[in-house]
């Protein structure tokens, strides 16, 4: 499963030299396996990679809201196209997660770069 997180991540334009990008991989992979984590990001997500990562839930939600920012910069076709819809503005962080979450469970990761 991580290996399909990570090449998504790449896609989109983030690379592994951000924290964010394995906050963020985790998070998916969390959220993967348990969807409605996304109901309650600040209870259930982000202490949980926190103590993953041995860091506080409000530096995971600032990397993964920096790496929502890189996604929305680099790669904004394909996160659309993963989205299904055009996209007017930034998602926020727990759309953004949802997005990813969605693609990799219904295989949409597998549309072309």
């Amino acid at each position: 499963m991580y290996n399909e997180i990570y090449d998504l991540l790449y896609r989109l334009g983030v690379t592994a030299n951000y924290t964010g990008f394995f906050h963020t991989a985790y998070a998916v992979s969390l959220c993967v396996e348990q969807p409605d984590r996304l109901l309650l990001v600040t209870k259930w997500l982000y202490p949980e990679v926190a103590k993953q990562y041995q860091t506080n839930w409000k530096a995971v939600e600032r990397n993964i809201r920096t790496v929502s920012v890189i996604i929305w910069r680099e790669n904004r076709p394909l996160l659309e196209q993963l989205a299904r819809r055009s996209l007017v503005e930034k998602p926020r962080t727990t759309q953004m997660l949802a997005i990813l979450v969605s693609s990799l469970s219904t295989g949409g990761d597998s549309v072309s770069p």
